[in-house]
């Protein structure tokens, strides 16, 4: 089983912004924990990051043909990308949107997604564990 984790804008500041909204954990504490959490479920992990809608898009394009599903935290992409959201139906894998934060707890700006009624499922809210809750969720969806 292929996941690719696709982490997008802003999310290199982890660790630096708003440590009391998005914790203290820095991006690399994000992804040693899912491929530690990949290992035990069997599952093969890519990481991509970006700030770059369409260098996202592509990477959404191109790694569809080598992965099974895609687990997401679009940042502010969440709440302005029809974008993402096409290419994301288009490529036809099932994808878990999550976010560190509890969206629907901030700013009204931030309680809207074009994702979360097409993803297999959104997990929110729990800091990292956001993130290990949807690659568990989307292992088993993929898997069966």
């Amino acid at each position: 089983m292929n996941v690719a984790v696709i982490h997008g804008q802003n999310l290199r500041l982890l660790g630096r912004r708003e440590p009391d909204v998005y914790g203290t954990d820095t991006l690399d504490d994000v992804n040693a924990r899912l491929l530690e959490l990949a290992a035990e479920l069997g599952v093969t992990l890519e990481t991509f990051q970006s700030n770059h809608e369409g260098e996202i898009l592509d990477f959404v394009e191109e790694a569809s043909h080598r992965v099974d599903g895609f687990l997401i935290n679009p940042g502010a992409l969440t709440h302005t990308s029809i974008g993402l959201r096409d290419a994301l139906l288009g490529v036809e894998r099932p994808f878990v949107e999550v976010h560190l934060s509890n969206t629907a707890g901030r700013e009204r700006f931030r309680r809207h997604s074009y994702l979360s009624g097409v993803a297999s499922g959104v997990v929110y809210g729990f800091g990292v564990e956001s993130y290990l809750l949807g690659l568990r969720g989307l292992a088993a969806r993929i898997g069966g």
